[in-house]
């Protein structure tokens, strides 16, 4: 099939390079946001599946917004057989969904149902779900509510960032997505209408969301900060700044502190929640570079009693 394939940032850089390597389909341009500023000088950056397509020689399209008529116009022109999306950043209108024949089919990082929305793994992880996977269903109107053509599984672990789940699924996903590119080119995938239970939804996580409230459960401190790694990045204030918050871990056994209360050690710093105190193992002060938390402590001279969150 002639496919133009429509994604932004690197989680979507795989699914690419793997309908690229098809011997089935030809991926004859990608559909991207335009180029955003980045790093301190803030010059305007390409996004990453920009410059995969640029490196491989596929045109490269950045509408302002997909309802553009120039950006329909060269659409319609390619005549694409299917849109495979991952990750793109944009909602499609009406007026591009019509154009491909086969539609325009998503790789979702969940398993629809469940976890519909731009931030599927890092409600997973803030869930406590032990199972998630990815999904590829074809693109309709409502919020990824389409009938979903296959699925793949994979377990969530313990220590399990944001980061390192979606890397995961991001190689996972391209599988599917190749495959399911394959099954609807000869016919031996037929789109199945979701259940109506079990929807789930996984808006934006906010940087106010990433807002650690010591008074709750260290497990729901250590999901947090996990389900928020590397972003939004979870964070606390300490004597009034923000102190990001990049790995917890909970200790079941220390109870003794009260919420927030920090104590320090020679090679540990450990902080009371409601339950049972969690340690700090990485932390970032505001303005400088990730560090551990026992450096973070000795550079800051923690007093008897002081607490994050105030």
């Amino acid at each position: 099939m002639k496919l133009v394939f429509a994604g932004t940032p690197e989680v979507a850089v795989p699914a690419l390079d793997a309908l690229i390597a098809s011997d089935r389909h030809e991926v004859v341009a990608v559909v991207t946001r335009p180029d955003a500023p980045a790093g301190r000088g803030r010059r305007l950056v390409a996004s990453p599946v920009a410059q995969r397509a640029h490196e491989a020689g596929i045109e490269v399209l950045k509408p302002a917004r997909p309802r553009d008529e120039d950006f329909l116009a060269r659409l319609r022109e390619l005549a694409p057989d299917c849109c495979p999306v991952v990750a793109y950043g944009a909602l499609l209108p009406k007026e591009a969904l019509d154009i491909p024949a086969r539609g325009w089919v998503n790789l979702h990082f969940s398993l629809l149902p469940a976890w519909r929305g731009a931030a599927p793994v890092q409600h997973a992880i803030l869930a406590g779900d032990e199972m998630t996977g990815a999904s590829t269903f074809r693109i309709e109107e409502g919020l990824d509510s389409g009938p979903v053509y296959g699925v793949v599984t994979e377990h969530v672990r313990p220590t399990d960032t944001s980061g390192d789940l979606l890397t995961r699924l991001a190689f996972a996903g391209a599988g599917l997505l190749s495959a399911t590119m394959d099954g609807i080119e000869d016919g031996s995938l037929e789109a199945v209408p979701q259940p109506a239970d079990g929807v789930t939804l996984a808006p934006k996580i906010t940087v106010e969301d990433a807002h650690v409230d010591w008074h709750t459960p260290a497990l729901r401190i250590d999901r947090l900060v996990r389900g928020c790694t590397p972003a939004p990045g979870a964070w606390t204030l300490f004597r009034g700044e923000r102190l990001k918050l990049i790995n917890v871990r909970p200790l079941p056994d220390r109870a003794e502190l009260s919420p927030g209360e920090l104590s320090v050690g020679k090679n540990h710093v450990l902080a009371g929640t409601g339950s049972h105190a969690v340690e700090l193992h990485w932390v970032q002060p505001q303005g400088k570079k990730p560090m551990r938390a026992a450096d973070w402590a000795r550079g800051v001279r923690i007093a008897p009693g002081e607490t994050l969150g105030s």
